[in-house]
């Protein structure tokens, strides 16, 4: 079974077992469940269920698996003057999970 499901401001199509990338969970560590109930679109085939805009009583289980940060990034910007230029960088927080159950 299928799943499209809001998280984090973000948007991911996913079924059992799939393990995904998404911004840091507050709060939460290494095996905490995190219960998703933002579906958009859930089943396979001919029994799919769309929301409008979510579908009613269903939910996605995730695991976390690790709580990590991203690549950096650095953001440069240079001027043409003598020594002119603003260097910025970041590393964005991210929870590695894993998808346990859809329920629809």
């Amino acid at each position: 079974m299928k799943a499209t499901i809001i998280t984090q401001g973000r948007q991911f199509t996913v079924k059992e077992g799939d393990i995904i990338s998404v911004n840091r969970y507050p709060e939460t560590k290494a095996g905490d469940i995190v219960t998703v109930d933002q579906v958009i679109l859930a089943g396979e085939g001919a029994d799919v269920k769309v929301g409008t805009p979510l579908v009613e009583g269903a939910k996605v289980e995730l695991e976390i698996l690790e709580n990590k940060r991203g690549k950096k990034i650095v953001m440069f910007k240079m001027r043409r003057r003598k020594n002119s230029y603003r260097r910025r960088g970041h590393r964005q927080e991210l929870s590695v999970v894993k998808v346990k159950s859809i329920a629809a």
